[in-house]
């Protein structure tokens, strides 16, 4: 159901959509090590089967995700090179995120995921924004990798069942807890959090309609079928739990024969 997220508008306040993306990022930052290592491991999987040490981000928001396992990646990637790329780069986020590691850098124009530049190679990676694209716009994401013979590895953590909801009706919650503890430090953040609300009803509101927009994985496979009719790549899905939260992923790595769809609930 793809209902509108105030992150998408191009009249949404650029302030407001860095505080969410912020927030996403401290988010990432703090999650569980076991998740991270989970994800790290599947990654590491698919540098290994694309034959790169470059990870290309798309849609990077903050970049929280990666800069948490970035230090895992490198034990078996130590040349792992990190791109951090954005519709709407959030430019002070992307270069507090290089700051914290020498491998890891940006670009500060405008990317479309739907239309990578052939320049950027490497292996791609979505965290937590797949579902912001409705069908035309997601198999053009796949498509496009597909057709630049580039690995592509999507990453949701929340998707359309009651667990997912849930999860993110305690989002508002964890964010007036965090918004403290988040860098850089803003007087204007405080403002836009505990006296006029816009952030956490924003947050909100968003988080709900992303479980409502997230792939299940008979819809990936849908897609699957119809960039890569004839199986050059290899497909990896799955979909399974941390805590209460529930994430799916997929990994496409090129070339190869064959997807396979694993769920562990």
């Amino acid at each position: 159901m793809h209902l509108f997220e105030f992150e998408d508008q191009t009249w949404f306040p650029k302030l407001f959509r860095d505080f969410t993306t912020d927030f996403l990022r401290y988010a990432a930052q703090n999650q569980k090590q076991e998740l991270h290592e989970k994800i790290a491991s599947i990654l590491n999987s698919g540098l290994k089967k694309s034959g790169t040490d470059y990870l290309v981000d798309m849609a990077s928001g903050g970049g929280g995700m990666l800069v948490s396992l970035n230090t895992l990646l490198l034990k078996k990637h130590p040349s792992l090179k990190i791109l951090l790329t954005d519709f709407y780069p959030n430019l002070e986020a992307f270069k507090m995120s290089r700051r914290s590691a020498l491998n890891l850098d940006f670009i500060g124009r405008p990317i479309d995921a739907r239309e990578v530049p052939p320049s950027l190679k490497g292996l791609r990676t979505q965290f937590l924004s797949f579902h912001h694209f409705k069908p035309k716009d997601a198999q053009r994401i796949l498509q496009n990798a597909v057709d630049s013979q580039s690995g592509i590895f999507i990453f949701e953590d929340q998707d359309r069942s009651w667990s997912g909801i849930l999860c993110e009706l305690y989002a508002p919650v964890k964010l007036l807890k965090s918004v403290p503890y988040i860098k850089p430090f803003k007087f204007s953040r405080l403002i836009f959090t505990y006296l006029i609300p816009i952030v956490p009803i924003t947050l909100l509101w968003d988080g709900l309609v992303s479980c409502l927009r997230t792939y299940s994985l008979k819809e990936l496979k849908s897609l699957i079928s119809k960039v890569d009719p004839g199986e050059t790549y290899e497909w990896e899905m799955g979909r399974f739990k941390y805590g209460a939260r529930p994430v799916v992923y997929l990994l496409g790595t090129f070339p190869k024969e064959r997807y396979q769809t694993v769920d562990d609930r």
